[in-house]
């Protein structure tokens, strides 16, 4: 393995024996000692050939279903279980974070079980000692530490185990499983910054999460795992996209040219017209883009929004009509809806792709369409940068204007 990879995963397979029939107990096996199905086993294939190479260094995303065999490929990285058949490498000290919390004792308080799980983890009295400040004003419970972890509503029990976990690890590799959820809006920004701490920090991060939003954020490439195989990798909005499509019914649509559209939804709403400025130069203030839907179904009230990524599927900017505090409700069928956007010109030279969206409030996707338009910026300003706004500067020398 070369020395630039910290994770690598080759051909892994996992199969689980599961018994039609099992005896728990000595009367079981005395009733009916000569059943048959309990020699037989079904077999579970828990993960088919997955294969990647993890670079040091990078925030790497693995997302799937419920039961695609996501945690049993983090339990085959943390060394809980293994592999079937294939092999797995790890290049440095790899920490796990799957079970927060696991080996906290709710008869002993919070303190306690800080230490405790300082233990747990290999490091000494002393090495506690010296972040357990840290902890506790990281979990932000200084008034309850003396008080016993039953007391502790469930929020603050992980908070605590977050925290211990993170002022305490000091590993290569980290491995992160939905530890977003935790504790309320506050807490859960504590845990986005350290987030970017460890991306600028360089350090390789495997992260698991539901959330495509912090996929997106964070992760410079992720895996789609679903029915035990790698169905898609890449960078992390493409997946995160390929995730999304999992839920839906995609569209067969294709455009003028017969090309296929990157479309899908279950069309209660649908856009019939996308359309933009097809060229911003320096000279543009601001860029239109102009929609207009149909109604398909009737329904309480729908939720519109659009997005720009760069030539490199990186997203800039977006924001939705819920975002901007505009209502469309009691929406008929039959009705059509015209929405105008307005955006300040700040990008950058470059092909830019807009991405619309339309569903219904309760987040059901009706129809979410990439790269439905795209335009081009021509400002002859070749920064680098992904946005470029107007912007203007003034010199001195010795106090005087130049």
């Amino acid at each position: 393995m070369s020395k630039n990879i910290a994770v690598s995963v080759q051909h892994v397979s996992k199969d689980f024996r599961l018994p039609h029939e099992r005896a728990d107990t000595v009367k079981s096996l005395f009733i009916n000692p000569f059943n048959k199905n309990r020699k037989k086993f079904e077999t579970q294939h828990a993960l088919r050939d997955i294969s990647f190479d993890i670079p040091k260094g990078e925030f790497f995303g693995i997302v799937g279903r419920n039961g695609s065999g996501k945690s049993t490929l983090l339990k085959i990285i943390a060394g809980i279980y293994l592999p079937t058949q294939g092999n797995l490498r790890v290049n440095g000290r790899l920490v796990p974070f799957i079970e927060l919390g696991v080996g906290f004792n709710p008869e002993l308080t919070g303190r306690e079980n800080a230490y405790l799980n300082g233990a747990l983890m290999g490091f000494s009295k002393k090495e506690v000692d010296v972040k357990y400040r840290d902890i506790v004003s990281f979990a932000e419970l200084e008034r309850f530490m003396d008080q016993k972890l039953k007391n502790y509503s469930s929020g603050m029990q992980v908070r605590l185990a977050f925290s211990v976990a993170t002022i305490l690890a000091e590993s290569d590799i980290l491995l992160i499983d939905e530890v977003l959820a935790v504790g309320d809006a506050d807490f859960q920004r504590k845990c986005f910054e350290y987030f970017r701490r460890l991306k600028k920090n360089k350090k390789t991060v495997i992260f698991v999460s539901h959330d495509m939003n912090a996929i997106r954020d964070y992760c410079d490439r992720a895996i789609l795992i679903d029915n035990s195989r790698v169905i898609a990798t890449g960078t992390s909005a493409k997946v995160a996209r390929e995730y999304d499509k999992l839920f839906l019914n995609s569209s067969e649509d294709v455009d003028s040219k017969g090309k296929k559209q990157n479309r899908w939804g279950n069309k209660a709403l649908r856009y019939t017209e996308v359309g933009c400025d097809p060229v911003v130069t320096i000279d543009s203030k601001t860029l239109r883009v102009t929609t207009k839907l149909r109604v398909n179904e009737d329904m309480d009230e729908g939720l519109f929004g659009f997005s720009v990524k760069n030539s490199s599927d990186v997203l800039v900017l977006g924001t939705n009509t819920q975002l901007k505090n505009k209502r469309l409700k009691n929406l008929k069928k039959g009705e059509i809806i015209e929405l105008n956007w307005t955006i300040p010109n700040i990008f950058g030279d470059g092909e830019y792709f807009i991405n619309v969206s339309a569903e219904t409030i309760a987040a059901t996707p009706c129809d979410w369409w990439d790269e439905a338009a795209h335009f081009r910026v021509a400002k002859n300003t070749p920064t680098g940068m992904i946005t470029y706004p107007l912007m203007e500067l003034e010199a001195f020398r010795n106090s005087e204007r130049i």
